[in-house]
């Protein structure tokens, strides 16, 4: 069996599983929950905001963090947002680490040589 063949068989797989079909029923009983998605939809903006801030070279502030942890509690206690998020990051360590396992056989061989920008930068130096 050829790498393509393998890559769509793990496609299929992905499509299969049972954290994709989990995440998918979550987000379609989000979609139908307005007030529970708008609040999901605030905290996720009031996170960027902070993570902005935090890449800017801004300090965050203690009570800054307080609000954003209170206000996780809070939509955590709505079932609909929790079961959502819980499922979500059951999807999302699947990925990472497909990501890993693919990633395992190139890591050594890709962080072997520099691509020929990267020569040129590191002569610079």
């Amino acid at each position: 069996m050829n790498v393509y063949d393998r890559a769509h068989a793990l496609a299929r797989a992905i499509k299969e599983s049972p954290q994709l079909k989990k995440y998918q029923e979550a987000k379609e009983r989000l979609d139908k929950d307005s007030a529970a998605k708008e609040m999901l939809t605030d905290f996720r903006k009031k996170q960027m905001e902070m993570q902005k801030q935090k890449l800017s070279g801004l300090e965050i502030s203690e009570e800054q963090k307080e609000r954003l942890s209170k206000l996780y509690e809070i939509i955590n206690m709505n079932l609909t947002v929790k079961n959502f998020l819980g499922a979500e990051n059951q999807l999302l360590v699947m990925v990472q680490d497909i990501y890993k396992i693919i990633g395992e056989p190139l890591a050594d061989t890709l962080g072997q040589g520099l691509s020929p920008l990267e020569k040129e930068n590191d002569e610079d130096k």
